[in-house]
């Protein structure tokens, strides 16, 4: 197996197309041809964390967060940064980051595995994208409308919100002639022909535009492939920043932060003021503050997050309660979920998680 296996299947969960503009996940370090002997997962990427996988025996650190942010001007050892990527060239470590795209997926994302420890129900994405929905229109003869429908649907065309396999057939007349150098499947080169048509219309994803597209191709009959696409201003509920879910049952609010510092393993919580009953929860991984209003807009009696300013918290206005329990702590379990991610599909070598505690952020009760 190959690092090009290891992030293929990574990004059939979290395509990085997901990932947001200030991002940088991927392939920060190393070569996709390269024989994996082994993977390093962690939060962070930092030199202890290099030294660990040469100890290890692992040359692939696949991390949540990035160790490069923005273009590196020189290698000089000025900064941690440079050190952590420069220990990992000179040790043949490859460095991947899966972030903002397994923040932006519903299933097996950094919020569906929050939701998860929380024990939430009726799980929905907090604020859905908008623009990755595509319409997809093809032309085929009657006699093949099954198999390229089919074919559309295995290859992941057809999700309307729980809802799958979704799609629209109009019948019609189709004309074309096919010119010098063609091999018309029907019809003859040089003279118009009339099939008997059908236009199908499905919704897709965007990442998955290539392969349906060429899942198309291959089932189409026709030499060349007549099909459209269209943008469409429909969200898509299962791409987005946030979760929102209820608890299997109410909580008075210091029973609610218990049940969050146990569940979450917390040392401790920062949080608002809040007297009424717990039922509804929202939650992000990382920074949230950007989803408050958002979470508001839910109804949710609590917002599970991290990084709030000062002056932020009052934003709360009594509507709801914050709660920030720290950075790392809202997403060190997406070690465990890349762990299963990993493990489950390869077998050929070691997946391990990290033993290092990469949190800079320390607390003395």
């Amino acid at each position: 197996m190959r690092i090009a296996d290891v992030i293929d299947h990574l990004e059939s969960i979290a395509p990085s197309s997901l990932q947001e503009s200030y991002d940088n996940s991927g392939l920060l370090v190393g070569e996709k041809r390269t024989k994996v002997s082994g993977v390093l997962i962690s939060l962070d990427c930092i030199e202890a964390t290099v030294n660990e996988a040469i100890e290890q025996k692992c040359n692939l650190i696949v991390a949540h967060h990035p160790i490069v942010f923005s273009g590196l001007k020189r290698f000089n050892n000025a900064n941690y940064v440079q050190r952590t990527v420069q220990l990992a060239i000179k040790n043949d470590i490859a460095i991947y980051a899966i972030h903002t795209n397994l923040d932006n997926v519903y299933a097996n994302g950094v919020n569906r595995k929050i939701a998860d420890k929380l024990g939430l129900v009726n799980t929905r994405v907090l604020s859905p994208k908008a623009g990755d929905l595509i319409k997809l229109v093809t032309y085929c003869p009657s006699k093949n409308e099954e198999s390229i429908r089919e074919a559309l649907f295995a290859a992941g065309a057809g999700h309307i919100g729980n809802y799958s396999e979704c799609s629209f057939t109009t019948v019609g007349s189709g004309t074309f002639r096919a010119e010098l150098g063609a091999n018309p499947v029907l019809g003859e080169v040089g003279k118009r022909h009339i099939e008997n048509e059908v236009k199908i219309e499905v919704i897709i994803c965007k990442p998955q535009m290539n392969s349906i597209l060429a899942a198309l191709s291959d089932a189409h009959p026709y030499e060349e492939v007549a099909y459209e696409m269209y943008p469409t201003l429909n969200t898509d509920n299962n791409i987005g920043s946030g979760m929102v879910g209820d608890l299997a049952s109410e909580m008075s609010a210091t029973d609610f932060l218990k049940y969050l510092k146990s569940s979450m393993e917390l040392k401790v919580i920062k949080h608002t003021f809040w007297d009424k009953p717990i039922k509804k929860v929202a939650v992000c991984g990382g920074s949230g503050q950007f989803l408050l209003n958002n979470a508001k807009d839910s109804k949710a009696d609590v917002y599970v997050t991290s990084d709030f300013k000062y002056h932020e918290y009052f934003d709360a206005e009594n509507e709801l309660l914050i709660c920030d329990i720290g950075h790392y702590e809202s997403e060190k379990f997406t070690i465990d979920l890349l762990y299963d991610i990993l493990s489950e599909k390869f077998i050929t070598f070691a997946v391990l998680k990290t033993g290092v505690d990469t949190n800079p952020v320390k607390y003395f009760i």
